[in-house]
């Protein structure tokens, strides 16, 4: 295992920044996880970790020293893809053994790492079939059963689980969080699957456009995203943001907005921290996730009709409108009626602020 520390790297191909001053340290045994969407830099930062790209400028540090001018081989790391890269002439056995023959790791070597990493992942089973004999999920642990052979001080997974079905994806979550909490190897996992992220990682790098846009626990980036990319990229369904005008008192504020001036959408919000007291007669974006709505009769509930209900089976996502703004709602299964008026609150602990300019999070 090692600490992991990349400092102000950047990655230019011409004139175009791909990465630009990534500063992230990863402690030894953490699950890291870069999360973006497609063309932020989380795959070209991965490979520049691997030693498959070299970096214009920065330094990657892995166990205390910087491997920028050490080739990807003596690197230390495992590396799982997208695609399984098995080998399809060869038997699961001689697959996982395959780097160590080329290395001339002694026999008895190897089969001690194939039974241990056969037990753990679950291939005891499967040693003498070919990866045409294996399933999706099997042929994905064969994968990291190869990397894991090696004992690096790296685990690098690189969209291992883009090619399987949803129920595949979600069992492979399992093995995968399973996996580390077993040999507690620090890793770092591209996805661009928020699920993922949020289900594996301890910590979450969210990038964009060749930035780091927040660094947080899974908690962190859904509670208090830092600013208006992050609270819209990650929750399903996403948050609701909506603009308008914060007035009132630090005491007792409240959010006016809406598409209809008559009778503007108000939300109450309750006390205010001293930060966002500055923003008191200014025009702001209110983030509120769905699950942060209630049915209400107070006075400070505000009128909406229900457009759309969809049943997930656990929740039912409620699309209302107030007016003129459609807010997405959770609420509990058999709650909401297409045409049905109801009235809502927002939990005000939660509601957060946002810069209508700057689009980051007012604190």
């Amino acid at each position: 295992m090692a600490s992991l520390h990349i400092r102000d790297v950047r990655k230019n191909y011409g004139n175009v920044a791909c990465l630009k001053a990534i500063n992230i340290d990863a402690d030894d045994g953490e699950f890291l996880v870069l999360l973006g969407p497609s063309g932020c830099g989380k795959s070209t930062l991965l490979n520049a970790i691997a030693g498959l790209e070299p970096v214009s400028d920065g330094e990657i540090v892995i166990d205390g020293t910087v491997v920028n001018d050490v080739e990807s081989a003596k690197r230390d790391i495992a590396m799982v893809f997208q695609s399984y890269a098995l080998y399809p002439t060869m038997t699961v056995r001689k697959n996982l053994t395959f780097g160590m023959r080329v290395r001339g790791v002694p026999k008895h070597e190897q089969e001690a790492a194939v039974e241990r990493v056969a037990a753990i992942l679950q291939l005891d089973q499967l040693l003498d079939r070919k990866p045409s004999q294996l399933s999706g999920g099997q042929r994905q642990r064969v994968a990291m059963g190869r990397a894991m052979v090696r004992e690096p001080k790296i685990f690098l997974f690189d969209e291992p689980l883009s090619n399987l079905d949803a129920k595949l994806r979600t069992d492979m979550r399992a093995e995968i969080k399973k996996l580390h909490q077993r040999v507690g190897t620090t890793t770092v996992y591209v996805t661009h699957d928020q699920i993922e992220a949020m289900t594996l990682a301890t910590r979450i790098v969210v990038m964009k456009g060749g930035e780091v846009q927040q660094i947080g626990t899974p908690e962190d980036v859904y509670d208090r995203p830092s600013n208006l990319f992050v609270a819209r990229f990650i929750g399903s369904p996403a948050m609701n943001c909506l603009r308008g005008r914060l007035q009132g008192d630090g005491a007792a504020a409240s959010f006016v907005g809406g598409q209809d001036r008559k009778q503007p959408l108000k939300i109450a919000l309750g006390a205010l921290s001293p930060g966002q007291q500055r923003y008191i007669g200014r025009d702001i974006v209110l983030g509120i996730r769905p699950e942060w709505f209630a049915l209400a009769e107070h006075a400070d509930a505000f009128d909406a009709t229900v457009d759309v209900v969809e049943p997930t089976g656990a929740d039912n996502f409620v699309l209302v409108s107030a007016a003129g703004e459609s807010i997405m709602t959770r609420f509990a299964p058999g709650v909401g009626r297409a045409g049905e008026s109801v009235r809502l609150s927002a939990n005000a602990a939660k509601a957060l602020i946002f810069d209508a300019v700057t689009e980051q999070r007012v604190p």
